[in-house]
């Protein structure tokens, strides 16, 4: 399986193996990082995550599930989508995977409630493939998969995981630490590189337009004493603009947003690879869902939601002309925009998927008020061909 590019990727161990204590990383923390070309065009991140769905009753809509059939949920979390499934038609049988060992205790314990419907399966998106044939699942025999972009409510609101910076906690930010402990965390990540490449992460994963000054004054405050809680961080950040409102920055509902939130996200996604994890993912789910399948896919972010959409259209995101949508924008004189995005994408005449919308869903007012955390998710869905 081809991997998608990225700024700089970790080390994982080999994703062949997926026991969590069959091979651990053997390189220092700084040598674990080792750079890698960028897609130009995934340049933007959200201000914001979720878990819950963004887009109310949608998934089980666009999975259209039969009575009889495999669903494979490739991001179990708390188990929401799976219990809406179950609860839509009981005698299918749900492969709910997770890199998180605490969602995968979850889906465990709701396993117990429907021993006959559910598999639980811990691993990545890289992992997923050798997992389900672990499993006894054979490629093209999947009814549907449902991915679940990023990381989960679950996560963010445990400060000792390390993912909000509005609750002190240690810089952590890794979705299955306990299952490689010697992996680097975010304050690996901010204490060991040098300042060009702090700056290369903020910009390319959190498009923050100041990342080299957020990423001079980390080094300058490092220099002092280590960085290891996530408040210390946000203080750093904050710092660096003394003579801007610490909430001066509004999210998609106008709410005010902490001026680290850009770094706190950008770090998030280089930490746990996650542009990677969702094109192995993607991959997965072509492979093993069956012609006449159907894949839901949410994304909370441009660059997950980018990544979705140009692989649903059969473009090869590996392949260097095609990453480059922003430049072709720019070139044309125009400002940026989704818009412009959808119309300068191609490669529609090598896709082997069939949309099941003409249009991306997004959430209606009543979801957000719901859920303000999805306020920025955008669904997908198409049938294999």
């Amino acid at each position: 399986m081809s991997s998608l590019p990225s700024l700089i990727c970790l080390d994982y161990p080999d994703t062949a193996d997926t026991s969590p204590t069959s091979r651990s990383p053997t390189l220092r923390p700084v040598q674990k990082i080792r750079s890698r070309v960028c897609p130009p065009s995934c340049v933007r991140l959200m201000t914001t995550l979720r878990q819950t769905d963004g887009c109310h009753g949608s998934r089980e809509l666009t999975l259209h599930p039969s009575r009889t059939g495999s669903i494979l949920d490739m991001t179990f979390g708390a188990g929401g989508h799976t219990k809406a499934l179950l609860q839509e038609t009981a005698d299918i049988t749900v492969y709910a995977l997770d890199r998180d060992p605490t969602a995968y205790k979850v889906a465990l314990q709701l396993s117990e409630s429907y021993p006959k419907q559910i598999r639980a399966l811990l691993g990545q998106f890289s992992q997923a493939e050798a997992l389900l044939i672990s499993a006894g699942v054979q490629p093209e025999t999947l009814d549907g998969v449902l991915l679940d972009a990023g990381c989960s409510s679950m996560q963010l609101d445990a400060p000792e995981r390390g993912f909000s910076l509005r609750r002190d906690g240690p810089l952590d930010m890794r979705m299955d630490s306990s299952r490689y402990p010697d992996m680097p965390t975010a304050a690996d990540v901010v204490n060991a590189l040098d300042q060009q490449a702090l700056a290369s992460i903020l910009r390319t994963y959190g498009e923050e337009r100041h990342a080299k000054k957020i990423a001079s004054a980390v080094v300058q405050a490092r220099s002092i004493y280590p960085i290891t809680r996530t408040q210390q961080l946000a203080s750093i950040v904050a710092g660096a603009f003394l003579d801007a409102p610490l909430y001066a920055r509004k999210d998609l509902l106008q709410r005010p947003t902490h001026v680290a939130t850009k770094t706190f996200q950008a770090l998030r996604i280089f930490v746990n690879n996650e542009l990677h994890e969702l094109y192995m993912g993607l991959k997965t789910a072509e492979k093993f869902l069956k012609p006449g399948g159907r894949l839901v896919a949410l994304s909370f972010h441009s660059l997950e939601y980018r990544i979705i959409k140009r692989f649903l259209r059969g473009v090869d995101i590996s392949e260097k002309f095609n990453l480059s949508i922003r430049q072709k924008v720019r070139q044309a004189g125009k400002n940026y925009s989704e818009e412009e995005d959808e119309k300068f994408s191609s490669g529609k005449s090598n896709s082997t998927w069939r949309p099941i919308q003409k249009k991306v869903i997004t959430p209606q007012v009543r979801d957000i008020q719901d859920n303000p955390r999805g306020r920025s998710a955008k669904l997908r869905a198409a049938i294999k061909l």
